[in-house]
């Protein structure tokens, strides 16, 4: 439900007579939301029960996508979008629940798998509503995610049992509030600074608001009795070495996940005057593009849990660090080799290894180094870095596609691509080195966590 909309964008467009800006934020809504809720429901169901504030975490998705699917106008979907961003903050429950349920050494698996599942669902959703969208109203979009998430909200009520460890404390309202103004500042900066311009006033002045906010949301937490953070846990070598590697991850996959529908679907050879201007991409349609990004969604499948698996013999840096340089080699791969669509699916296959081995190591990282009555808080804020540097990376991404235009059009230059592949790759690089430097946890750490909560 997260990617479904992106192939949909210019049909919302249409069916709904707005602007591309407008549509683009039925997508930046999501994220946004999602992004602020994140941490809150994780400290939430810290504090009232995991399983508890899952399942009222799907019903506020269920609202907002039975709204998304009867929304009149534009604005409707943005506020109904907004609600399901609300309730997308279920992973960081998940993991939170794994780790009270599932005996120690079952843990890294539980989550790796957990984590490839994340990213298998966005390579689908992708897929999906090419399939929809070309057949069908976009309206069905989120109908049948409506059903889906009924669905689920049904089995989590009936097979996920309520966590005994919760944490006897008050919710931080203050300390909730600060941090949502600060993350709505940047992402808001962040998004919309190509169209405001990087250097005016406005995006300048969101960018200082979203500082000063986070200064005084850190201030706040150093002195309130139950923090919503404890910041001693955030400047924790480990948890501050795997937010800022799942940081440069989000920037890292943009470059190499998201553009490339943009990038086969470029009109290559097609017989019209705008086509013959280009000299890149395949021609494919929203449902082919979709079909390229099928490679990597498999193989998240299996590289999560494998993942799992090593990490539990030999330490989850060392998955982490692979996994980026193998996010980094596909990056450079799809730069210097995309003239033929097995060169893609390759990419994608090896993207797919990459991803599934960093995500579940981040996650299981962060788990291994907080108490347990911090897990989801953790977990949730490490998943609000991925999505900062994701966005940062689309920012970066549309900044290159945009200096970079075949002469006499706006239409992206293959050059712009390559670089911001390139980018990608480095970036990547850059953060398989920083995960070599995560020190390790000490072995056993959990399980005396569980008979210190006992």
């Amino acid at each position: 439900m997260q990617t479904m909309v992106v192939p949909a964008l210019p049909v919302l467009q249409r069916s709904l007579h707005t602007s591309t800006t407008w549509a683009t934020w039925v997508l930046t809504v999501f994220l946004l939301v999602a992004s602020v809720a994140t941490p809150i429901v994780g400290r939430l169901g810290d504090q009232y029960g995991k399983e508890r504030l899952l399942a009222i975490s799907l019903l506020i998705f269920l609202v907002g996508c039975i709204g998304c699917a009867v929304a009149w106008n534009i604005w409707s979907l943005i506020a109904f979008r907004a609600v399901a961003g609300a309730g997308g903050g279920v992973f960081p429950l998940s993991f939170a629940i794994i780790r009270d349920e599932f005996p120690p050494e079952r843990v890294g698996v539980g989550i790796g798998l957990v984590s490839a599942v994340f990213g298998v669902g966005g390579g689908f959703g992708i897929v999906f509503a090419g399939l929809i969208v070309d057949n069908l109203s976009w309206r069905w979009l989120f109908t049948l995610g409506a059903i889906v998430t009924a669905a689920s909200l049904v089995l989590v009520h009936r097979f996920v049992p309520e966590s005994p460890i919760k944490t006897q404390s008050r919710v931080d309202v203050p300390g909730a509030i600060l941090l949502s103004l600060a993350l709505i500042a940047l992402l808001v900066a962040l998004s919309e600074g190509e169209r405001w311009h990087w250097s005016s006033a406005r995006t300048l002045g969101v960018l200082a608001a979203g500082a000063v906010l986070a200064l005084v949301w850190g201030w706040v937490e150093r002195r309130v009795r139950d923090p919503l953070v404890d910041m001693r846990m955030l400047a924790h070598r480990p948890i501050l070495f795997t937010n800022v590697t799942a940081l440069i991850a989000g920037f890292a996959m943009f470059g190499t996940f998201v553009l490339i529908p943009n990038f086969v679907e470029m009109p290559h050879g097609l017989p019209h005057a705008t086509a013959q201007l280009v000299d890149y991409g395949f021609g494919a349609s929203a449902t082919r593009a979709g079909v390229y990004l099928l490679p990597g969604s498999f193989m998240l499948l299996f590289a999560g849990p494998i993942a799992g698996r090593i990490g539990s013999r030999i330490g989850f840096k060392w998955p982490l660090a692979a996994g980026m340089l193998v996010v980094g080699a596909a990056a450079g791969l799809i730069a210097a080799f995309h003239t033929h669509p097995w060169q893609i699916w390759l990419n994608q296959g090896l993207l797919g290894i990459g991803v599934g081995f960093a995500f579940a190591s981040m996650a299981t990282l962060i788990a291994e180094n907080v108490r347990l009555e911090e897990t989801g808080v953790a977990t949730g804020l490490n998943t609000v870095m991925r999505s900062i540097g994701g966005v940062i990376g689309a920012q970066a991404g549309a900044a290159l596609l945009s200096a970079y235009t075949i002469a006499g059009t706006s239409i992206p230059a293959e050059k712009g691509f390559v670089i911001t592949f390139a980018v990608g790759a480095g970036a990547a690089v850059v953060g398989a080195v920083l995960a070599c430097f995560v020190p390790e946890p000490e072995r056993g750490a959990a399980v005396r966590g569980r008979a210190d909560v006992a």
